[in-house]
């Protein structure tokens, strides 16, 4: 036993010794561990299981560097918000929930979302959200897991199983409660909100709870009250809301987990008109959809529920090695969040532009301001990262060339928004006179036209060291 305790640690210092990212350095490594003598047969195959292990890891670290040269994962970039900027609002050993703060907080130049928040629900398997409703409306995407939800609103309940894929709205004031009734899989629900009391604020409220953890807000009424309205006594009033509880998101049995999971898929909307509770956005016909990637969309055409609140979803699949774009949209404003893959996107500000120009300018007779600025926006991007792309902001995404990159946008100010291709078929520039082109860009039109007529792909391409196919949508 001494000896291979102390074979073991000279083992792994030898391998790291020995290793390096050539062929030649692989098989040098592993020729280190046939000749080691002392040592059993299973740590012989440790060591070339390592030796692999270093070498594949990093070789793949070293094009991962390659591919985000150049691209921090936004730090001091206004329009990028990472874990560290999320607040967690409720937290239980069965699950959280992570709020960004106000928009309007991390920079001004986020003012116009900032009566928008931004939430990502996660409840372990088997696990019961509590009965609450919120001062905002919401419009809720379910990007992992599967579940049931139940509302209740105008009178009426109405419970209906969920999955990957579907958006569903609560408005505001309605009770609504879940369970996640997968045995293994977390259920993950990112949530835009819109408050409708305290612009930029929003408050959960719970019916059902006690003293504290979470406190009923049945319980900050006076007890004369609270006799008079449930007709109860004093001292069964004070066993129901004077107990303490486990939190917000608990555990659930296999048979309560049952009962409440006897639903159909998507439901049927009780409080007015023909439409589902949900939609799943998989499901739509994809607007774009080529061997780069694919692009689904859910609006008031196809979701009624959206109507009033001006808001539209769109899921992006980039298929490794693609991209998509550039684009831009004329109106929304997009609010979107990774839920699978990495990558990394580019997007044009002139704002970002203008305030490095107002700084150069600063103690300087010169006080015209340019127009026609921009500055390059650019994070890497990975799974539960959020970023804002404005109206009118030119912007790619690029996905990584081991994986798919997808992406979905909730996108704010969404009635009668166009998405605008810049490159393409059918991109904008495509679309100018000869004369426009000649004189927008001071070169003949003919060369002009070449270059923006070369793409024959749409909307997705091929990115920088992509490869020529990739895997098929979600």
């Amino acid at each position: 036993m001494m000896l291979r305790s102390k074979v073991l640690p000279f083992l792994f210092c030898l391998v790291v010794v020995a290793f390096g990212t050539k062929e030649s350095d692989l098989k040098q490594c592993k020729h280190q561990c046939k000749v080691l003598q002392q040592i059993e047969e299973y740590q012989r195959e440790k060591c070339y299981e390592i030796c692999e292990k270093l070498y594949h890891g990093e070789k793949q670290e070293k094009e991962e560097i390659n591919f985000y040269e150049g691209r921090e994962e936004g730090k001091n970039n206004p329009y990028v918000f990472n874990e560290e900027h999320f607040i967690t609002g409720i937290k239980t050993e069965h699950g959280r929930i992570r709020v960004l703060p106000k928009f309007s907080e991390r920079s001004k130049l986020l003012k116009g979302i900032e009566n928008y928040r931004f939430a990502i629900l996660e409840a372990n398997p088997k696990t019961f959200v509590v009965p609450n409703h919120w001062d905002a409306d919401a419009v809720l995407f379910v990007a992992q897991g599967r579940g049931t939800l139940s509302l209740v609103r105008k009178g009426k309940r109405n419970s209906f199983n969920i999955g990957r894929g579907d958006v569903i709205k609560v408005c505001a004031g309605t009770t609504a409660y879940l369970i996640n009734r997968d045995d293994n899989e977390k259920l993950l629900i990112a949530k835009l909100l819109r408050p409708v009391s305290t612009p930029g604020q929003f408050e959960h409220f719970f019916g059902p709870g006690g003293r504290e953890n979470p406190q009923s807000f049945y319980s900050a009424f006076s007890s004369d009250i609270l006799e008079a309205a449930l007709n109860t006594r004093k001292d069964r009033l004070q066993r129901l809301f004077g107990q303490p509880r486990e939190g917000v998101i608990i555990r659930a049995s296999e048979e309560q987990i049952r009962v409440m999971s006897q639903h159909e898929e998507g439901g049927i909307w009780p409080f007015g008109g023909e439409s589902k509770g949900s939609v799943n956005i998989y499901k739509q016909r994809p607007l774009q959809s080529n061997q780069y990637g694919q692009f689904y969309q859910v609006d008031d055409s196809t979701y009624k529920q959206l109507e009033d609140l001006d808001i539209s979803l769109n899921f992006a699949n980039i298929t490794e090695g693609g991209m998509l774009g550039p684009i831009y949209s004329s109106r929304a404003t997009k609010i979107a969040v990774v839920v699978e893959g990495e990558g990394y996107f580019e997007m044009a500000c002139p704002h970002l532009a203008s305030e490095s120009e107002s700084g150069k300018r600063q103690g300087s007779k010169e006080t015209e301001t340019r127009i026609g600025r921009y500055q390059k926006v650019s994070s890497k991007l990975r799974r539960g990262m959020v970023l804002v792309i404005p109206a009118g902001h030119p912007f790619v995404a690029v996905a990584s060339t081991n994986q798919n990159l997808q992406i979905v946008g909730f996108n704010v100010n969404a009635r009668n928004n166009e998405i605008v291709p810049l490159a393409g078929r059918n991109n904008v520039m495509s679309q100018l006179e000869r004369e426009a082109l000649e004189l927008g860009f001071g070169l003949p039109a003919r060369e002009v036209e070449q270059i923006f007529q070369s793409q024959q792909e749409e909307f997705f391409f091929q990115g920088p060291g992509g490869r020529q196919s990739g895997r098929a949508a979600a």
